[in-house]
């Protein structure tokens, strides 16, 4: 019994040391943390050292991530003793390194200049983590960046542009700069891409649009363009795409690449802009993971008590602003930002604190003592914007007429428009007042002034030509009288002739000729020439005077030219309409309700009609109604009028002319008339016949000017 004792209490004195021993060895490994990290190069290569207080077991389980260039490597049991979160390094290709710690697990993230691979290996107490060299990286331009200053204040002419097809379907537009002092500035603008080049001049031959789309790269379109003392380039992509940039000596690359999708991830982020992160959490608290996110972005976080429960995530290559989003949508959450803290609470509670601040707000409002505020106006007219604090009147755009849904005063608040100082008076609310005086000083600004010239011309190429004849002949009818002082009256139809005398002797009678045309086909002339033709006769007769015969040949040719030119012009303000007109006013009669007539008038006027409005990159659009009108042929209501009117949009540059509209029309006219049979006859036809021939040609065209005036001797 004894013995079974002694061997019982054996057993026990072992499993006790063995409990303490686990115990102890547990206690040993979750004490161990990392106490530091370090950066340095040796052998040409980079090699980060990582200090514990206790020796790796094992290497640790990492991943690289190529776009942004990072290395994860978790550390299970593993605490962060350094004291901090963030390590900035800049050194070689790496840029800071990032230690977050989550529950009883520990990521070092080591973020880097350039996708690199890596190595690992433990020494001691210590890991060290190799990075492979690599070759100097394209400069990534996604925002604003000036490449160099130009230290030269003369202009200097870049000396090409070119574009190149690279590996992966990447457009490269290649500029050969004149040096590599030359200023470059790159930024994205829409869906398009704007890059200058400061103090520089562009030559002829390179001020051209290269249309690249045949290429297949997302680049469609470089055009290039001299903007003051700058170059700009306008990049325009399509689809998705991200671009990089970098100058090397002279010459300056820009590399549109598009943009691959890694179908590994949740969600490519659109409308994120935050650092990526990757987040492996199996049921972990909100209040731990929230403070992981708050350690990552350096941001400081303040969480409501009644943010609880548990969360199981995985998300990889995600931005963390996407990150902390989705975690809010799914526990209900809402945030508020305030600089750098972000406050994180139920949206219940957060809607009812604003709506507590709102109302709060409302009643000091109500009870605020009210101040009047004087505003002196230099350009814009007081009582346009009194109609614009009150809602009321045409200032108040479509907000309801006289309604208060555009009103910018509060409720107590009035203006009093004084217009014979143009000044108001403004009594209201102190916040309220701010509010105005930021109102007019936006407001009460010169407005730019455009001089639009128009020019209308007319331009008439008349021809016309026409042939006739006229072919008769007469019989004798006797003598009708002497010549000895006598007057011989000869009856329609008749022709007198003169009988000679015989062997010299004077005429002693006048003979008459029954005359008819049995060929009556005269020149008509030309029309609208009113002109007469000219015409040529013959009269032959027999040798005993009792027969004769007539042939009378008319032609006329006439060939006009004629041009009208009109040019209104008219000086306006920035979206302001402009009229212009010059002409006639017709009566006419109309009929009243009554029964009786009254005299009205109509317009055959020349009209310009514009309203411009200036774009930010200077050009100028135009709102254009064009009329030329002329008095018509007179009919028996009145005259008609003949109408020519355009009526368009157009975009124009500052100073350049464009032509809006024009009318061409070309009117020919053959006409014949001719005997049967004998006015077909070849050559002796001609006698039978007559010809007209006309051809009218006319043409207009509308030209438009508008010029900006920058000074008060450019409208004259």
């Amino acid at each position: 019994m004894n013995q079974q004792k002694s061997m019982f209490a054996h057993w026990l004195r072992v499993a006790g040391a063995a409990v303490l021993a686990l115990s102890a060895a547990a206690v040993v490994h979750a004490q161990n943390a990392i106490e530091s990290v370090t950066s340095s190069m040796q052998s040409g290569a980079e090699v980060i050292r990582i200090d514990f207080t206790q020796p790796l077991a094992a290497p640790p389980a990492g991943f690289a991530i190529q776009s942004p260039a990072r290395v994860a490597l978790d550390f299970p049991g593993v605490t962060n003793a350094i004291g901090r979160s963030a390590i900035e390094v800049n050194q070689g290709n790496l840029r800071s390194v990032n230690v977050v710690q989550a529950g009883e697990r520990t990521r070092l993230v080591l973020n880097l200049k350039q996708a690199t691979a890596y190595k690992t290996e433990i020494q001691g107490k210590s890991l060290l983590v190799s990075l492979e060299p690599v070759p100097g990286a394209a400069l990534v331009a996604s925002t604003p960046s000036a490449f160099a200053e130009n230290r030269n204040r003369d202009t200097l002419p870049l000396r090409d542009v070119d574009f190149r097809l690279g590996s992966d379907n990447t457009g490269r537009v290649i500029v050969d700069l004149a040096n590599n002092q030359v200023g470059v500035d790159i930024r994205q603008q829409g869906k398009n891409l704007v890059v200058e080049f400061t103090k520089s001049t562009l030559p002829e031959g390179l001020r051209r649009r290269l249309d690249v789309s045949d290429f297949g790269t997302p680049v469609q379109l470089v055009t290039t363009q001299q903007a003051g003392d700058r170059v700009r380039m306008v990049i325009e992509p399509k689809g998705d795409w991200e671009h990089s940039a970098y100058q090397s000596e002279n010459q300056f690359v820009v590399e549109v690449r598009p943009r691959k999708v890694d179908p590994t991830k949740l969600t490519q982020g659109v409308g994120y802009t935050g650092e990526k992160l990757s987040l492996n959490f199996q049921n972990i608290e909100i209040r731990s993971l929230l403070q992981v996110i708050a350690d990552f972005t350096n941001f400081n976080i303040v969480t409501s008590d009644s943010v609880t429960g548990a969360l199981t995530l995985r998300l990889k290559d995600v931005p963390w602003d996407q990150a902390l989003d989705i975690i809010m949508q799914a526990k209900n959450l809402g945030m508020r930002k305030n600089g750098s803290v972000l406050w994180i609470a139920p949206k219940d509670e957060i809607n009812a604190k604003e709506k507590l601040e709102f109302e709060a707000q409302a009643a000091i409002q109500n009870l605020e003592p009210l101040r009047t505020q004087s505003f002196q106006l230099n350009y814009t007219k007081a009582i346009a914007i009194a109609q614009g604090l009150t809602g009321t009147g045409a200032a108040a755009g479509s907000g309801g007429g006289a309604g208060t849904t555009s009103r910018i005063l509060s409720p107590r608040g009035s203006v009093i428009a004084e217009s014979r100082t143009n000044q108001l008076f403004v009594s209201d609310i102190p916040s309220r007042l701010t509010q105005v005086a930021e109102l007019i000083q936006k407001l009460d600004i010169p407005v730019r002034q455009v001089l639009i010239e128009a020019r209308i011309v007319e331009a008439s190429d008349t021809f016309g030509k026409s042939l006739g004849v006229r072919l008769g002949g007469g019989i004798a009818g006797g003598s009708v009288g002497s010549l000895n002082g006598s007057q011989v009256f000869g009856n329609a139809g008749v022709m007198p002739v003169v009988t000679p005398g015989v062997n010299g002797a004077p005429p002693t009678a006048l003979t008459t000729f029954t005359n008819s045309n049995f060929v009556n086909l005269p020149s008509t002339g030309v029309a609208g020439n009113g002109n007469a033709p000219g015409t040529f006769a013959i009269s032959l007769f027999n040798s005993s005077f009792s027969r004769m015969l007539n042939l009378e040949i008319s032609a006329l040719e006439a060939d006009g030219k004629g041009k009208v030119v009109s040019s209104p012009r008219v000086v306006t303000a920035d979206q302001t309409k402009a009229l212009i007109e010059q002409g006639t006013e017709l009566p006419y009669q109309v009929a009243t309700s009554s029964g009786a007539t009254s005299i009205a008038f109509r317009k055959a006027n020349l009209k310009l009609e514009v309203t411009p409005q200036i774009t930010p990159e200077g050009n100028i659009i135009l709102t254009l109604d064009v009329n030329k009108d002329t008095v018509g042929q007179a009919t028996t209501a009145g005259f008609a009028i003949n109408t020519k009117h355009v009526q368009t949009e157009v975009l124009v540059e500052n100073g350049g002319t464009v032509v809006i509209g024009g009318i061409f029309e070309l009117v020919e006219a053959n006409d014949e008339s001719r005997i049967p049979v004998l006015g077909e006859v070849p050559y002796v036809g001609a006698l039978f016949r007559t010809r007209t021939r006309t051809a009218n040609k006319t043409e207009m065209l509308v030209f438009i000017t508008p010029k900006m005036i920058t000074d008060r001797n450019a409208a004259r």
